[in-house]
């Protein structure tokens, strides 16, 4: 199994790098961290999931650190963080979730 994520700048048109991102994972009474990492210039974190991590079946959670990459560009915005929960039901497969942001919105959407 793999975990991927790709942030967009919608505002600007472009990939958003720098962006803090945290993967949780819920292992029935809470959230535990699995891994953090920062998006490359080209808004990707390829790999969340650290290298012998079990890969099985659950609810996982992605957190995005918006307001410090906004504040970097100097940027207003209404969002502190983004949060995202997402149900793993097969750990064959690769899990790509990407992130459409811009100061005032943003989407969503299972990748490829």
């Amino acid at each position: 199994m793999s975990i991927s994520t790709h942030v967009l700048d919608t505002s600007i048109g472009r990939p958003a790098g720098g962006v803090a991102v945290r993967l949780q994972r819920f292992d029935g009474s809470g959230w535990v961290e699995v891994s953090a990492a920062a998006t490359n210039a080209d808004g990707r974190v390829a790999a969340l999931l650290p290298a012998g991590e079990p890969a099985s079946p659950g609810t996982f959670r992605l957190t995005f650190d918006v307001a410090a990459y906004f504040a970097a560009r100097g940027t207003e915005t209404f969002y502190t963080t983004v949060a995202i929960d997402f149900l793993v039901g097969d750990a064959s497969q690769h899990y790509h979730v990407p992130l459409l942001l811009s100061p005032f919105g943003y989407s969503t959407y299972r990748g490829s």
